[in-house]
């Protein structure tokens, strides 16, 4: 079968779309003129302004904190709500797929307003707590996505298997089901995290003024002259953090499948 050169033009061209912005932040990163448009000197000017700036270090702190808690507290609902969706008979199965896919495709500026109402209404004030709630409200639909798949691959029997065995609900779950669903939960957690440390727009609504993320600090400086080119060197060690993290999980999925090749075969 013969090679189209058009189609690799084609391939070409939208890998560059998708990585050329990338590519030119971490450049800008390394740049140290405070202008993108002006190259002077390369260095490390940039990564250690993250630490002097005060503003943008309380900023990422902020992000973080956020991305972690709620990509713990949405892995833990999301894994419990797929375990009892697939305990489900087919109809009520499919009812719970479409409201878990609901906050999915809703435009995000809906759910963002909706939760600022809903959080306006409660004795609550804004800040830390409602862009927590909020951040996990929009995270367990993707961790439940991720996770109900996997019970595709089980053996239907597993469950009263592990209970024949000896092994309590609780143990027959924890030692039986969660290990072999363990991919999609490790996935759910990372999209989860992913969606979380560069939300904008429903964080912008449920956000307190002291308690700002990252994205929120960029909108915020954005035409003003306190806008620090730092920004650059903090998007920069997120993606080399993602790459890594990628590929060591690829290492770690590839060598375990071919364990797994060697002891079929040794059988």
């Amino acid at each position: 079968m013969k090679k189209n050169p058009i189609l690799g033009v084609i391939t070409i061209l939208a890998y560059l779309v998708i990585y050329f912005p990338i590519f030119y932040i971490i450049v800008l990163s390394f740049n140290e003129s405070e202008r993108f448009y002006r190259f002077t000197t390369a260095g490390f000017k940039w990564y250690t302004e993250i630490f002097k700036n005060e503003s943008l270090l309380d900023a990422i702190k902020n992000t973080l904190q956020i991305a972690v808690l709620s990509t713990m507290i949405a892995t833990v609902v999301g894994t419990i709500t797929a375990i009892g969706i697939n305990g489900l008979s087919k109809s009520a199965r499919v009812n719970m797929m479409v409201l878990n896919n609901v906050p999915v495709i809703n435009p995000d500026i809906v759910s963002g307003i909706s939760l600022m109402i809903v959080f306006s209404l409660l004795p609550i004030s804004f800040g830390m707590p409602t862009m927590l709630l909020a951040h996990v409200f929009f995270s367990i639909p993707f961790v439940v996505l991720n996770v109900l798949p996997k019970f595709k691959e089980l053996d239907k029997n597993i469950f009263d298997a592990a209970l024949d065995l000896g092994c309590t609900r609780f143990q027959a779950i924890y030692k039986v089901i969660i290990p072999s669903i363990k991919s999609g939960i490790i996935a759910g957690a990372l999209i989860a995290f992913t969606m979380s440390i560069d939300d904008f727009v429903i964080s912008y609504f449920v956000s307190g003024p002291d308690f700002p993320n990252v994205s929120l600090w960029i909108y915020s400086r954005l035409g003003r002259r306190n806008f620090s080119p730092a920004v650059y060197a903090y998007n920069t060690l997120i993606i080399m953090t993602a790459i890594t993290g990628i590929i060591l999980l690829n290492k770690f999925s590839n060598k375990k499948g071919e364990k797994n090749e060697k002891i079929i075969s040794n059988n």
